[in-house]
């Protein structure tokens, strides 16, 4: 580093050199020239005036005239000099001498490490993860190689340490009293990284983000505490999200039987059920089913109370007896589950999800740009001859795995436009543009920061209660103090987000309440919601786990 600040200084210094030794031969040939060729001679102050307007091309001034060819020539050839100078020797010679005194500005060794945790290059799939560190104020370090990104996270706030690992190790040489490393390049850099970690005394935890599987067991095998596969985990959301087959419906579900269903309705912007109160509605006095919560946006969020608005476009989740489900699924709009499942993009995630969407049984269709096999159709998804061939409006999901997020954008809307009644969902490369896909028309979009974030964030941050998705889950709690209310009116329940779906008694399980209908000491209930809204209804009425009805 230092002989490469070193050559800068020189170069400079050279710079600052030529510039007036220029201006001095070009004005004393200038002034030669006036006195023996024109016959106007000049002195040698106006000689470098002359040099100095012509060569930073401010202009002449008085002294514009020139007969002599020789000496025309000259002037032409001149204002070319100062323009080399200029536009070539600048950029050669200044542009790095500032770049390289920017280098110096950058960490080159780690700083102190005790408590914090070492990422070892940056990247999409630890964005979202660094956001979280900097909301729970927990410190960290990248070591980035890539001198252009270096500088921008540098200028983000972010402590950047720059180097070349395999050229200088030494830089890591503090990483022993790291609290954890993240190891986030691809997969022969991170062994690379893990073996000089290692070397150096570090014995806390390793996560390597690999990009094949593969390579799971020789990183585990070099020092890695455990190794994940970002990419392969989100092909995974997406297809359990395409598909009912590979991800139930809602944990525990089956404790109550074929009685009770759960269905998920989009929300017209004409159904008499858009921009309502949940209060307005009656939904559950009138036709005996429970709106659990709403999807808008990618975000879920349980229902709390009759002021609850049911916006347009949302996915209502509603649980109840499957003959008054049909009734609400003719107010709204039935998210269709026939049909093939429509993949576009055939790269490691799209392959991804095609490899779980059949081992589940489900019937798939590809399109990719690229014939291979596996290629249904070879085409665009912005085409509408490559819809029409992929019988998208037919489908009854589509996921677009595509390479970049400019394209998924455009993609979405192409897609919503062609078949505004099928599920879409989407893979994100970048967290941020989540929302653009959201705008653009898509009913769940997930990047690859979210799962890296999701898993490293467990190890990290202690934080337990983050999921891809908002699980919905049943469970049967006993009544505690719930007894005396009706199950659908009582005010602490609703600020809960859970519901009561269910009730047995005596053996029998009831899903609808009449008016005089109160939860009784020996009853069971059937409560579903999010994990948080069960923990909220568990906390607040004091319930525990009820045990299993004993088949007689």
């Amino acid at each position: 580093m230092r002989q490469k600040t070193k050559g800068a200084t020189h170069g400079l210094l050279a710079l600052l050199a030529l510039l007036p030794m220029a201006v001095l031969v070009l004005g004393t040939l200038y002034m030669l020239g006036m006195d023996h060729l024109e016959g106007s001679p000049r002195t040698f102050l106006q000689g470098l005036q002359w040099a100095s307007e012509t060569m930073t091309n401010t202009g002449y001034g008085a002294d514009n005239r020139w007969s002599h060819p020789a000496m025309a020539i000259f002037v032409i050839v001149t204002p070319f000099i100062g323009q080399f100078l200029v536009f070539l020797i600048f950029p050669i010679l200044v542009l790095p001498y500032f770049e390289e005194k920017f280098e110096v500005r950058l960490q080159h060794e780690l700083p102190p490490m005790a408590g914090k945790v070492l990422f070892y290059r940056y990247g999409p799939a630890i964005e979202s993860l660094l956001v979280e560190f900097d909301d729970a104020n927990s410190p960290f370090v990248i070591f980035e190689e890539d001198m252009q990104l270096a500088r921008s996270l540098h200028d983000r706030g972010y402590s950047v340490v720059f180097g070349k690992l395999a050229e200088d190790p030494s830089a890591i040489a503090r990483v022993a009293q790291a609290r954890a490393v993240v190891t986030n390049a691809g997969d022969h850099a991170n062994a690379t990284c893990t073996f000089l970690v290692r070397e150096y005394g570090y014995a806390g935890p390793l996560y390597a983000l690999a990009d094949d599987p593969l390579y799971r067991a020789p990183m585990l095998q070099i020092g890695a505490t455990d190794v994940f596969t970002p990419a392969h985990v989100l092909g995974a959301a997406l297809a359990s999200r395409a598909s009912t087959r590979i991800s139930p419906p809602a944990e525990g579900m089956h404790l109550l039987g074929t009685q009770v269903g759960m269905a998920e309705f989009r929300v017209r912007a004409g159904s008499p059920l858009a921009g309502k109160r949940l209060g307005d509605l009656h939904l559950r006095e009138q036709h005996g089913v429970c709106v659990i919560g709403q999807w808008l946006g990618g975000i879920f969020t349980t229902t709390k109370g009759p002021d609850t608005q049911v916006e347009a476009g949302a996915i209502l989740v509603v649980v109840g007896v499957h003959a008054n489900l049909e009734k609400v699924e003719r107010m709204a709009m039935p998210i269709r589950r026939d049909g093939p499942i429509v993949v576009a993009g055939y790269g490691a995630v799209g392959q991804k999800v095609i490899e779980m969407l059949l081992d589940a049984g489900e019937a798939c269709t590809v399109i990719d740009l690229v014939a291979a096999p596996g290629v249904d159709v070879v085409g665009s998804v912005l085409q509408k001859a490559s819809l029409d061939k992929a019988r998208v409006r037919e489908a009854s999901a589509v996921v677009l795995a595509l390479s970049g997020d400019s394209e998924s954008v455009f993609a979405t809307a192409v897609v919503r436009d062609y078949a505004p009644e099928v599920p879409l969902i989407v893979r994100v490369l970048r967290t941020p543009n989540t929302a653009r896909l959201y705008r653009s028309g898509a009913d769940f979009a997930i990047s690859v920061g979210q799962v890296a974030g999701q898993i490293l964030a467990y190890h990290l941050l202690g934080e337990q209660t983050t999921h891809v998705e908002n699980q919905i889950k049943f469970i049967r709690l006993n009544a505690a103090n719930l007894v005396g209310e009706h199950p659908w009116r009582c005010d602490a329940m609703d600020r809960t987000g859970a519901k009561v779906v269910a009730v047995e008694r005596e053996g029998e399980v009831l899903v609808e309440f009449g008016e005089g209908f109160v939860v009784r000491t020996n009853d069971t209930l059937f409560v579903c919601g999010s994990v948080n809204s069960l923990d909220r209804y568990q906390r607040e009425f004091r319930a525990s786990n009820a045990p299993e009805a004993r088949s007689t």
